[in-house]
């Protein structure tokens, strides 16, 4: 890759001065070098999406994030908006087809039409960033219209979706650490600005245009820079225990079914699995095999009866808290009204039964509710498996539970920055993430997710405890190190000793503040590099 495109760089390093008009002019005097050149971009955006693909869990080859998007930077370099777009869009595919293929269980149709429609995104900021490239210091803007691409897809459309962005590829790395001073977004930036900076060591035409032995020094910088940005990171500062800890009781009870009918066919065998899951934990307490727990946590559709309607989910899950001695959360699907649901993280107490509760408020669409429901229903089968709509929650999820107050995310809300710092400002600690993987058992969604709670860990100084019905269930200590975690598909449960901290991270004190900075300083250089360009066309028309 770097030996046509230096060569591309250094025949344009005239016709720069003179403006776009003039570079292209000078791109179509010769053909052969001009496809030559194109197919090295195409295959750099390529490599570099699948490259990326590779940082993601089940891998978690962290170093390959830079390195591909290092790739996908060089292939954008000097080319023109257009010819980025298309090239953007390429690159993100090559990513996202296999990095978001748990999607598969759905159906081959919307695995596709979703990385269609994400791949947008990287189209549009990689037609953003072609006219950055001009300008000095262009890994810093192009870092910082990466995260405007991350925070638009988590936004749009119907809710957005913000899975797969290049912070969650860093659940356990160097880079892991800036994510206590202003979150994924700056993580996500960290992580492109060290790529972007290696791209520039190998492409960029000011360094074309030196004399070799200068030209070999003046590489050095930006690779010196690129090491630089992760190590860094280790100067960040850690925070220490505080001496307080509390004993979760975690339980995994597994489902009966595979895919889109995990849950099986016979009503309560999930709600049975998971009553018998905890007393099974409430024995080995009685047995001296496990510490007594002061809470317990159950998965996300622990149950798939409504205990507040039928009288036996209440009472199979009555008796197994009972057993059991302590408040447990209770993950349940529940009616409201007639026609609609909430996805309901609730207090079960040993003695009073069900209390204080958090509804899940970033529904997972066509999953928990179906967006343009009439035409969807009429189009697609699979979209009446959804059945009641469900609805958002509007409060946070600080939950009393015995001697703490935990922080409760449902599931897909790990994913969303707001929801999981509104949870720890409203005092959650530690966090709880109740999950249901089980239509995604054994794909890379666990993993995904689990890097997802490493990172957040870390983001905000908590220790994170996931409880899911199929695995992955884990805790994840502060550090962001996961201390204990379960198999996929079994039954499981366990009690762990979890630090309970409450000194806030940077990053939760000063909340969004740091990515609308970056995505700011991103789009003005756009904005300036689109004005200079137009400025400088219209000084070649003039001139003509």
């Amino acid at each position: 890759m770097s030996e046509p495109t230096g060569t591309t760089a250094a025949a344009e390093a005239g016709a720069e001065a003179q403006g776009a008009a003039g570079s292209e002019r000078g791109a179509r005097a010769v053909p052969g070098e001009k496809r030559q050149v194109l197919l090295a971009r195409v295959i750099a955006a390529v490599a570099g999406g699948v490259v990326l693909f590779l940082a993601f869990p089940p891998l978690d080859w962290w170093l390959c994030a830079p390195l591909g998007i290092g790739l996908i930077a060089a292939s954008l370099h000097g080319a023109r908006p257009r010819r980025a777009a298309w090239l953007g869009y390429l690159g993100a595919a090559a990513f996202l087809l296999p990095g978001v293929a748990w999607v598969r269980t759905i159906g081959d149709d919307v695995w596709l039409m979703l990385v269609a429609t994400e791949s947008v995104f990287y189209a549009a900021m990689a037609a953003l960033a072609a006219p950055v490239f001009r300008l000095r210091a262009w890994p810093l803007w192009f870092g910082g219209l990466w995260v405007l691409m991350e925070w638009a897809r988590g936004l749009v459309p119907i809710g957005g979706f913000p899975w797969a962005r290049a912070a969650f590829s860093q659940g356990e790395s160097l880079f892991t650490p800036y994510a206590a001073l202003g979150g994924a977004p700056l993580v996500s930036f960290a992580v492109t600005l060290c790529g972007a900076l290696l791209a520039y060591a190998v492409v960029d035409r000011r360094q074309v245009r030196l004399k070799a032995p200068i030209r070999g020094a003046g590489r050095l910088v930006p690779v010196a820079l690129a090491v630089a940005v992760p190590v860094l990171g280790s100067a960040v500062p850690r925070y220490g225990d505080e001496g307080r800890t509390v004993n979760v009781g975690i339980v995994q009870g597994n489902v009966p079914g595979r895919g889109m009918y995990a849950l099986g066919d016979e009503p309560a065998v999930v709600l049975r699995n998971h009553a018998n899951e905890t007393k099974r934990l409430a024995q080995a307490v009685r047995d001296g095999k496990l510490p007594k727990p002061d809470i317990v946590v159950l998965p996300e559709n622990s149950t798939d009866i409504d205990p507040y309607r039928d009288e036996y989910a209440r009472q199979v899950i009555s008796d197994s808290v009972r057993d059991v001695g302590v408040p447990t959360l209770v993950g349940a699907v529940v009616a409201i009204g007639e026609e609609n649901r909430a996805t309901r993280s609730l207090v079960w107490d040993p003695v009073t039964g069900p209390g204080a509760y958090y509804d899940k408020q970033h529904l997972v669409p066509f999953g928990e509710y179906t967006p343009f429901k009439e035409i969807v229903l009429a189009l697609w089968e699979r979209a009446n498996l959804v059945g009641r709509q469900s609805v958002p929650g509007d409060k946070p999820g600080d939950l009393t539970m015995g001697p703490v107050t935990i922080g409760a995310v449902n599931c897909y809300e790990v994913a969303y920055d707001d929801t999981v710092r509104g949870t720890v400002r409203a005092g959650g600690t530690p966090l709880v993430v109740q999950t249901n993987n089980a239509s995604y058992a054994l794909s890379n969604l666990p993993p995904q997710q689990l890097a997802m709670s490493k990172l957040r860990a870390v983001e905000h100084n908590r220790a994170v405890v996931t409880a899911a019905t199929t695995g992955i269930s884990a805790y994840v200590t502060p550090d962001g190190k996961v201390s204990w975690q379960t198999r996929e598909l079994v039954a499981d449960m366990n009690v762990v000793k979890v630090p309970v901290r409450t000194k806030e991270t940077i990053a939760t004190k000063v909340g969004a503040l740091p990515e609308w900075a970056l995505m700011v300083m991103g789009a003005a250089a756009a904005g300036f590099a689109a004005w200079r360009g137009r400025r400088r066309a219209d000084h070649m028309r003039n001139d003509g």
